[in-house]
Order: structure tokens, then sequence, then C-alpha cells
């Protein structure tokens, strides 16, 4: 155990002291294109901003504070336009006392680790931090971690979780008491020393300030030029002898990291297993997990208009569906466990499957949509006589146009490109 490390017996580790640091940071490349110019924390997905469910879960339980690490001008931009201080957040879900929202300091920041220390000097907290990655959506008891982080005397708690696939996770190696012995980012699934996962949440008792001016830390910084939690500061604080501890997660953990990962988080999703919002309010019957969204007058006779084409046979709603505010369905579109967001149009006999479809996208008559993501202000030409076709977790970005009867399979599409033909895992950008 570190020399230096007394747990600190009265500090307060109520929900409303803890402080929730959420570090934003990179381009999110293996959700690219998808976050060419969006961060990840702010990605469309059930038509709210990502990172919105991360904040509900925790601020239903009673958390109060949260501090977004932000790196990048595209980062800032996009939380601080959205979410400011957390007033409209807290209106939005009923929350009193309101949220509270600051953001990282204008300093850059070497890593997710890095913008915990920044912030947490910043802001002189002296509090325990829940550091939660932006791209991860989870169903956790704070209360219950807090009380397992305080019986081991923890320096570090990290969320684990029982996962089949190892591969691109972080693994940790621990004893019978839940002391983390070794962690390993990212093995070979043949060198993975266990099955238990990093879920990328860490809760850090206040006395990590010391840690983070240690000798160890600062040569890292100064060697590697990053300091990240899996990577970097968790195998540090593990080899120095500081009591780290795995906590297995009981709750729902969905990370959406890629665009595969993304359509499975919210078919899930869809399906009830996020505990904090498994109603998205405008369900049409109990026995039907349909939901068409409409609050000013305008948007409810867009409801109703899609209701009725329902119950008379002329739209088909199948399985789990979410449908936005002022959305338009023609006659004979087909509409299967997918999310289609505000201001959408959908043209004539098209087909949507297990996909979702972002604000003010437009989908042509008799197109088909299978197993992919199209990205806002997309238009999809489509037509009887050549009918448009996406599929296999193809990636439509913002603002793009498909021409009629192209096909793209696989493919990923960047934004503002006008494209026409067949696509095969391939991937477009503008010249």
């Amino acid at each position: 155990m570190g020399a230096n490390y007394a747990p600190l017996v009265a500090d307060n580790y109520s929900p409303e002291r803890l402080r929730v640091i959420i570090p934003v940071g990179g381009r999110a490349t293996r959700l690219l294109p998808l976050t060419a110019e969006t961060s990840k924390a702010c990605l469309r997905f059930l038509n709210r901003p990502l990172v919105e469910f991360s904040l509900l879960s925790l601020a239903s339980q009673g958390i109060r504070n949260f501090i977004f690490g932000v790196k990048g001008y595209t980062n800032y931009r996009d939380l601080y336009d959205y979410f400011e201080s957390g007033i409209g957040f807290s209106v939005r879900y009923n929350i009193k006392p309101r949220v509270h929202i600051k953001y990282q300091p204008n300093v850059e920041d070497y890593g997710s680790a890095d913008s915990a220390r920044i912030n947490m000097e910043y802001y002189d907290i002296k509090h325990p931090v829940f550091a939660v990655q932006g791209d991860n959506i989870f169903d956790i008891n704070v209360k219950d971690l807090i009380g397992f982080h305080r019986q081991k005397g923890a320096v570090m708690t990290i969320v684990l979780r029982e996962v089949q696939n190892v591969e691109g996770l972080g693994i940790a190696d621990i004893d019978k008491s839940g002391c983390i012995r070794r962690f390993v980012e990212k093995p070979m699934p043949k060198d993975a020393p266990s099955n238990l996962a990093n879920t990328g949440l860490y809760l850090i008792s206040p006395e990590i300030r010391k840690i983070f001016k240690e000798k160890g830390v600062k040569q890292i910084i100064e060697e590697k030029h990053r300091l990240d939690f899996g990577y970097d500061f968790i195998p540090y604080v593990i080899e120095a002898g500081y009591p780290v501890y795995g906590y297995k997660l009981k709750g729902s953990w969905f990370d959406v990291g890629t665009p595969r990962n993304y359509l499975e988080a919210m078919k899930d999703m869809l399906n009830g297993c996020f505990s904090k919002l498994a109603d998205f309010g405008g369900r049409i019957s109990e026995d039907k997990q349909i939901w068409i969204l409409g609050e000013s007058n305008e948007a409810e006779r867009r409801r109703e208009e899609i209701v009725r084409k329902v119950k008379q046979g002329r739209i088909e709603l199948k399985g789990a569906v979410l449908i936005g505010r002022h959305c338009e369905i023609g006659d004979g579109a087909k509409i299967v466990s997918s999310c289609i967001e505000n201001y959408t149009r959908i043209g004539k006999n098209a087909v949507i499957e297990n996909s979702a479809i972002m604000d003010r996208a437009t989908i042509g008559e008799n197109a088909e949509i299978l197993d992919s993501i199209i990205g806002r202000h997309a238009v999809i030409h489509s037509s009887q006589r050549k009918p448009t076709r996406i599929s296999a977790v193809s990636v439509v970005s913002d603002d793009v146009s498909i021409a009629e009867g192209s096909i793209l399979a696989a493919a990923k599409i960047y934004p503002h490109q006008n494209v026409r033909g067949e696509f095969q895992n391939q991937t477009l950008m503008p010249s």
C-alpha cells in the first residue's frame, strides 16, 4: 500500500457531495464518421444527446454537480451550447434542486486521467469524484457503489462488468476480496487475465490529488505526453501499492463506442433495458412499445395522423419504435425496431429496420434502410423505379445526399457529400 495513503474518515460520501467529472476529449475514432463534426457526448441517440442518459441516471440519485472535462473546439462547443450551466436540463427532467454543470478550464489535458487531475485542482475538489466516460450508458446504484468503496478503504474503485468478448476493453484481475491485482488495457483475447471489463466508471477518493502530484505520474506525462486512466494511471496506482478495488456492476451497461454497438444499445434500450428511462413519452398503447412524440398543437396533429394511419393499416410499426416530433410518414411505410427523430420525412413504401434516422432526414419512397444509421439533414433519394438500399451497418453522416438507385453495404459516408452508385465496405470522404 502507498505509504502516504490514509482514507479521510470524516469525508462525506453522500451523493449530494459527490462530484462527477466526464472527460470528453479526442475524436472518438471508433464512431467515425458520426463524430466527424460532432462531439461523441452530444451524438444523437434515442432523440437526445448521448451523454444526457448518464446525467439523468446520476441526477435521479441526488447528484447535482457535474464537470465536463472538455478538450478541443467541437467537444466544448457542442456541450456548452446544449447544456450551458444545467438549468435547461434540470427543467426538462424536473430536477430540484437544479443541476450545476461546469467545464474544464481553458487548459489542454493529456488524457482522461489528466482531465480529472486538472479539474480537481482548478475547482479545489475535496469530495469524492465519480469519473464517467462520455460514450457509455449505465444503470448503477450510486449509494451501493459508495458503500463498497468506503468499506474497502479504496483510493479508487473501478466498476467492472463481465463480458463475453474482451476485445478492445480494459481487463482486470481481482482477488477474492475484490482487490485488483493487475489491470491490462485492451489485451489480446488469449492474454486477458479474466472476463471482467473496465466500464470506464471510476469512484475516486479525494486523496488521489496527492497521487497525481507524485514523481512517477509526472514522469509518465513527460515521457508519454499522455495520462489516460486505462493505459497509464490505473496501472500506476495499482503498481504503487494503493488499494484499488473492482466493483461488479449489477445493472445495465452499454458501450456506444462503435456504430454496431450504437444500434445494439438502441434496440436494448427501446426494449426497456435502461431503468432510468424506460418510457420515452407518447406511448400509443400499453401492449405496444411504440412511442410517438408530440407536445405542441402542431406536433400533436402530426402524432394523431401517424396513429390513425397505424390503426387503419396504412403504415406498419413493429417491435419497439420511437418516433420524434413533427414527423411525416407515407402510406405503405414499414418501420421495425428503429428510432426516427424529429422533423423527419419517410416516403411511401419505405422500409426501415433496426436503424436510427436522425433529425430532419428525408427517406425517399421505396427506400430500404436496414441495420444502419442516417445522420441529420441527410437526404436518401429513392423511387419505385430506382429504389435505394442501405444496409449492413452503413453510416450516412450529416448533410449527405444519396442518389436514387444507390446501394450501400457496410459503407461509411462523411458529411456534406453527394453520393451516387454502389459501395460496399468503403469509406467516402470529401476530396
